[in-house]
């Protein structure tokens, strides 16, 4: 039976005559979005009374975003990116000769290289290697002993589209002083998230959560918080409004949770895109989302295969997401070949992601097949 999508992709702008299976790359625009910037324009116009409406959607935003990863909206706060919250850690942790941190050498950028600086200071980086591109969470923890201080991975893959068992991960770290560190980049808005299962959950919001750039969501749990130090500092952070008044003094208290990761404003017009993102994404419900996504991958890889193409995306569903990919040397032309077709995927570092999300049906799966088949 074919899959239909479950928002119709008249709601989004620019769709008409597109497959576009790319929102691991960047998600198309919701036309709803357009009513976020008109209130957003006349909010920012209405002084106090506005700014103070402006908030409410920050709160509003915030308590949804708790919803989706099952976490209290007092423990998320908004970073300017998904690469700001591992590198709070790797400021903000009292680093010691000696200690470790595990992560894995298939990992994204900002995941991989967030400790960049800390070998200076003796700190060891271990990259746990794939195994035919599939990461396994017994060899991540494995490469965990006394001294690991972080568990730093993606929930999903940005490479492969491996979605790795956090729960299990957590479960046995339960006892560890090791902090727990998810991206969940490729997994928030398509895939369930239990940001609770996690010390620092971050998020992108211009992909799955078909918002844009700007802001990030993150949860920041209280061994987290316990066990780090702010090390960015302005007046949402501190106790200096209104309490203090204008002159400064030398000691100034430190706001917890939410405000901790927030030291000045967060990009509030993107908050408020993200908001009536979220909107959609709870309406359709996060577990019928992710089913659908699955279904969508198992159906773009079985169309692969038929074709030759080697899928690098583990098989089994629990491992799956919205992400299926192949290998390909020059990915960024089949890419371009695709876009000749109207159909938009997105290829870098020697591979294709196609990625399906909850306004694509089975239609697009043939229709990529068929153009697929055309080009090669």
């Amino acid at each position: 039976m074919a899959l239909l999508p479950l928002v119709d992709p008249n709601e989004f702008v620019g769709l008409e005559g597109i497959t576009h299976l790319c929102s691991g790359g960047e998600s198309p625009w919701l036309k709803r979005q357009r009513t976020a910037y008109d209130l957003f324009s006349s909010l920012k116009s209405a002084s106090y009374s506005g700014r103070n409406t402006i908030y409410e959607h920050g709160e509003s935003c915030r308590r949804k975003i708790g919803q989706l990863w099952n976490a209290p909206a007092n423990r998320i706060g908004f970073l300017p990116s998904a690469a700001e919250g591992m590198n709070y850690l790797a400021r903000g942790i009292d680093w010691q000769p000696g200690d470790n941190i595990v992560t894995t050498n298939l990992e994204f950028p900002s995941v991989a290289y967030a400790w960049k600086n800390l070998p200076e200071l003796g700190v060891e980086i271990r990259f746990v290697p794939h195994q035919n591109w599939i990461v396994e969470e017994a060899d991540l923890l494995a490469a965990v002993d006394d001294r690991t201080r972080l568990v730093a991975v993606s929930q999903v893959s940005f490479y492969t589209g491996q979605n790795l068992d956090i729960a299990q991960l957590a479960e046995s770290l339960t006892n560890h002083k090791a902090l727990l560190a998810i991206d969940t980049t490729h997994a928030s808005g398509v895939v369930q998230v239990d940001a609770m299962a996690s010390d620092l959950c971050v998020s992108s919001s211009y992909k799955w959560l078909l918002a844009t750039h700007g802001t990030a969501p993150c949860y920041l749990s209280e061994k987290a918080e316990e066990c780090t130090r702010a090390t960015s500092f302005g007046w949402r952070n501190l106790a200096v409004w209104p309490s203090q008044g204008a002159e400064r003094v030398a000691e100034v208290k430190e706001h917890p949770m939410p405000q901790k990761l927030e030291a000045g404003n967060p990009a509030m017009v993107v908050i408020l895109f993200l908001e009536q993102a979220l909107d959609l994404i709870l309406e359709t419900g996060i577990d019928r989302i992710e089913n659908h996504a699955r279904d969508l991958s198992n159906e773009v890889s079985q169309g692969l295969a038929a074709l030759d193409i080697n899928v690098i995306t583990p098989a089994a569903r629990s491992r799956r997401s919205g992400n299926t990919c192949f290998l390909l040397e020059d990915a960024p032309e089949l890419v371009g070949r695709l876009a000749e077709h109207q159909v938009y995927v997105w290829g870098e570092y020697g591979r294709v992601r196609v990625s399906g999300h909850l306004y694509n049906g089975s239609a697009d799966v043939v229709r990529l097949c068929d153009a697929l088949k055309e080009i090669l």
